[in-house]
């Protein structure tokens, strides 16, 4: 027993003098987006972190030095989750006028309000470094005021003016695409006009009508000293961005933003035996199905689920279809249907021939890093623009779900499935994710470690951030140069006035003295 209680104090004492104290914070009960926050916790807490995560779920095997605040999942008069195949012809205006209208503005206040998180705010407990996921959830930077521990954001999807406003990265429309557009680079003239505008009305809304609402919403929940407005959401020590260029285009990145694309994804675990015989035993391949976490395949149209069964039930290949119920009615006999399968395992067996994926930034990432082709079938956020890359790219064909017919369906799978491009796009890039110098999860630890040890690191912020916009985009520089320029305009154009005047005095004179010895010379 004493050698025990030895062992502990100095497993702790090493932790601490080896580790960090983190707090993060990923509340939003989408599984996507806890999946990316619960295996970055996990990640941080094996390498010696002493790591505290507030989140919608609870991790059933949580490591050492792992504590879970659970704050669950909205009650269904709280918020109504609409049925995202309704949601996929909606303009991109309206996709970001939903999620910042109301639902993530009612889920971040949800997360203040609970019980347990108040008690941690009111507690006296230090934290070296505070991780929030940003996506629309400003209020939550409070957790880093309060706690006066550097300010590190979790950015879960590439880069994009949500995080790059934030630390001034730029943003230039002609070749960086908005995450809810469906654009891929080079874009036409059309596309840069589109993405340009779609960009000063996303600031607008963010601006104008989201950020004083979240900061509202802090003001309710929070009793301390409150931060500045201006201050409140750019103090922003490190961007961890799940994000890597074999999936996104290369763009700039300002010294405090790093990339960490695929730290989630694990040596695959066996795949339990009915499945490991199921695709053992495809000698003709398996198309792998899943539609990801947040979108129900039962909710699909019936005309459009009727055609992809009477499609995939007449392939060769076996297919392993994840469906949201017990049962699909008129299932072909080479379909296998799970609520959950193992989708790293899956995608790593060598007989997966084929992704056919919602085009999610988890599963363009997994099937990018195991180097299997997909084809998209994109409905909502940023699933369009993924899609888009994924087909700049070489290895993805997309069918949005209008335009799945018969034809157009059964052609993709023959021009996947058969032309070797596609495998050898996948592998190329699967390639490059793999060429790294370190460990996604280990790099995110020593950026952490490094703004703690640098006190926020404030050397690594590029001077533009906070800078009013006229001064960011030089407004008040091209306003003088131009009214200089208007004043020699003006000047010269008085001066030539002048010049012509005196010119036209003196020619008149003449004129009239020709005329006058004219007349002399008549009488």
């Amino acid at each position: 027993m004493k050698n025990i209680i030895i062992l502990t104090l100095l497993t702790f004492l090493f932790t601490r003098l080896n580790g960090e104290k983190l707090l993060l914070v990923f509340p939003f009960a989408a599984k996507s987006h806890y999946f990316l926050g619960n295996e970055l916790a996990k990640g941080l807490a094996n390498l010696g972190n002493d790591v505290t995560i507030i989140a919608a779920f609870e991790e059933k095997k949580p490591p050492k030095n792992y504590r879970n605040i659970v704050v669950g999942e909205m009650k269904p008069d709280k918020i109504q989750r609409p049925n995202l195949f309704e949601m996929g012809s909606i303009s991109p205006y309206f996709q970001l006028l939903f999620l910042v209208g109301s639902t993530l503005d009612v889920m971040t206040e949800f997360v203040l309000e609970n019980t347990e998180v108040q008690d941690l705010l009111r507690s006296k407990e230090k934290f070296d470094a505070v991780i929030v996921e940003q996506f629309f959830n400003d209020a939550h930077k409070i957790f880093a005021h309060h706690f006066k521990a550097p300010l590190i954001l979790f950015n879960p999807i590439g880069s994009s003016r949500w995080v790059n406003n934030l630390v001034a990265n730029p943003q230039n429309p002609s070749y960086v695409v908005d995450a809810l557009l469906s654009f891929s680079t080079p874009m036409t003239f059309y596309q840069r006009i589109y993405n340009l505008m779609y960009g000063i009305c996303s600031d607008l809304i963010i601006n104008i009508y989201h950020l004083p609402k979240q900061y509202r919403i802090m003001k309710k929940y929070y009793h301390g000293e409150m931060p500045e407005f201006e201050n409140f959401r750019n103090n922003v020590s490190l961007v961890i961005s799940n994000s890597h260029e074999s999936i996104y285009e290369a763009v700039p990145h300002v010294p405090n933003m790093i990339d960490i694309g695929g730290f989630h994804i694990t040596t695959p675990e066996k795949l339990p035996k009915d499945l490991q015989t199921f695709m053992d035993n495809a000698k003709d391949g398996v198309i792998y199905f899943s539609l990801g976490s947040n979108l129900n395949p039962s909710d699909m149209p019936k005309d459009k689920k009727d055609i992809i069964l009477k499609v995939l039930g007449s392939r060769k290949e076996k297919i392993l279809w994840k469906w949201n119920e017990d049962k699909l009615e008129n299932k072909p006999d080479n379909v296998m249907i799970s609520k959950w399968f193992p989708q790293h395992a899956i995608l790593a067996h060598p007989n997966c021939k084929l992704f056919i994926s919602h085009g999610g930034l988890l599963s363009t990432t997994e099937t990018v890093y195991f180097g299997v082709p997909i084809i998209a079938f994109p409905v909502f956020g940023d699933q369009k623009l993924n899609a888009a890359r994924a087909i700049a790219k070489g290895f993805a064909v997309k069918l949005e779900f209008p335009e799945i017919y018969e034809d157009t369906l059964s052609t993709a799978l023959t021009e996947l499935l058969e032309n070797p491009k596609y495998r050898e796009n996948a592998k190329r890039a699967s390639n490059l994710l793999h060429d790294r110098p370190i460990e996604p999860i280990k790099l995110a630890d020593f950026w952490i470690k490094y703004v703690v040890r640098h006190k926020g690191a404030p050397h690594l912020r590029v001077a533009a951030v906070g800078l009013p916009l006229y001064k960011y985009y030089m407004l008040d520089v091209f306003a003088v140069i131009l009214s200089v320029c208007v004043l020699i305009i003006f000047i010269l154009k008085k001066i030539y006035k002048l010049v012509f005047k005196k010119k036209n005095v003196q020619h008149e004179k003449y004129n009239n003295k020709s005329k006058k010895h004219k007349s002399k010379k008549f009488e």
